[in-house]
């Protein structure tokens, strides 16, 4: 190869590579390397950290941003669950724009990211209950991780205005008739004015909890979902639900596990679970005591001694009790929402309260829990109706 021809290839190369180092300099400068920016910028979630991370850049970009004690929105959302999430993007769907989603957590799908373990299933219905989804959220059965990506990635998508820890505190209607305005009240002190109000908070955000008192020396290993697990612990699982018994077969095969049910029959859990326990009992793996209840807890040298009705006692290092949600009570009754003698709020055909221009929907509604398909579908109903007032 001749001299000129080198020397050409060789000034390209060095041009070339200016050229790229220009280009990396203004991306460092800029930012655009920081997996904050690649997030928010549509970039794939590798890993739970990149999703979490997404969550904070959400959370950054909303702050402050569209956000106004001094504006009146057309429709304000309270829960940032399934329901809530699938009202709002029905409310943008339907020309409903003016609208903000509350959540006093600092992410969405609270009840997924803190009572459901790393590659838990997330069912689409709920004791076999097929629901039909009419609306623009087509969920199916997934686990936790892929269902707070797509949640998230709808969220970003529809550009949501999501007002994070922002715990809501009461719903006061400023007039009397249908037309009502209202007044949103923070835990924080602050108020927000919106025309309609859906209500859509879950129950797991308040775990039920046993009615015998636990000695405060063992409250750290006395737990309601399953993220302070250690690896040879012996554990007692509380409940006869689909998280009890889930919870109950995963551990079971790396810890000594058993699972304590009052009933002895499990009538609320799926058919895959119900094959999954069942092949699990068999294996020897996990232990049980059914058809027993448990009458207190006791300190035994820093372990849990749970005592049982049959008058056995047993030591466990762990105790983790999936025995379901409550209702907020308190918060709907200072909502002034008339509720029935289960303590659920009384609503019409359309979902509407007792309050004009309030709704609720999700698992608030139902006494045994309901699915995600319920609540979207709810959601739908919901905006479908209110839609042609507030478009």
């Amino acid at each position: 190869m001749n001299t000129p021809i080198l020397t050409i290839m060789l000034i390209v190369s060095v041009a070339i590579g200016l050229i790229g180092l220009v280009v990396f300099l203004w991306g460092l400068r800029s930012g655009q390397f920081d997996d904050s920016v690649k997030i928010t910028h549509g970039a794939l979630f590798d890993t739970q950290d990149d999703l979490n991370l997404a969550y904070q850049a959400s959370i950054k970009s909303n702050k402050g941003a569209t956000m106004s004690e001094n504006t009146t929105y057309k429709l304000a959302i309270i829960g940032a669950g399934p329901g809530g999430i699938g009202a709002s993007i029905e409310a943008k769907l339907a020309g409903i724009d003016s609208l903000i989603l509350f959540e006093k957590t600092a992410t969405h799908n609270a009840t997924l990211n803190k009572f459901y373990k790393d590659g838990k299933r997330v069912d689409r219905d709920y004791k076999g209950d097929k629901i039909q989804l009419n609306g623009a959220i087509d969920f199916s059965d997934s686990n936790k991780e892929a269902t707070l990506e797509m949640f998230g990635g709808l969220l970003s998508k529809h550009n949501i205005n999501v007002a994070y820890q922002n715990d809501i505190e009461s719903i006061v209607a400023n007039t009397e008739g249908e037309a009502n305005d209202f007044t949103i009240n923070t835990s924080g002190g602050k108020s927000y004015q919106a025309q309609a109000v859906i209500i859509a908070i879950g129950k797991m955000g308040q775990p039920n909890k046993p009615s015998y008192k636990i000695p405060s020396s063992i409250l750290r290993q006395v737990n309601y979902n399953a993220n302070s697990v250690q690896e040879g612990e012996k554990l007692l699982i509380v409940g006869g639900g689909n998280s009890a018994v889930e919870y109950a077969c995963e551990f079971a095969k790396s810890n000594d596990t058993t699972l304590n049910y009052r009933r002895s029959e499990f009538a609320r859990i799926n058919d895959t679970n119900a094959k999954e326990l069942e092949s699990t009992i068999a294996s020897g793996k996990l232990k049980t005591k059914l058809g027993i209840d448990i009458e207190s807890l006791s300190d035994e040298n820093g372990k849990i001694n749970a005592h049982f009705t049959d008058g056995s006692v047993e030591e466990f290092d762990r105790a983790i009790y999936a025995i379901g949600g409550s209702s907020p009570v308190d918060f709907l009754k200072k909502c002034h929402i008339d509720l029935d003698e289960n303590s659920l709020p009384i609503v019409d055909e359309n979902l509407q309260s007792s309050v004009k221009g309030v709704f609720v929907i999700g698992d608030i509604l139902f006494k045994s829990g309901a699915s995600i398909a319920c609540a979207l579908s709810q959601a739908q109903k919901v905006i479908a109706h209110i839609a042609p007032k507030l478009a």
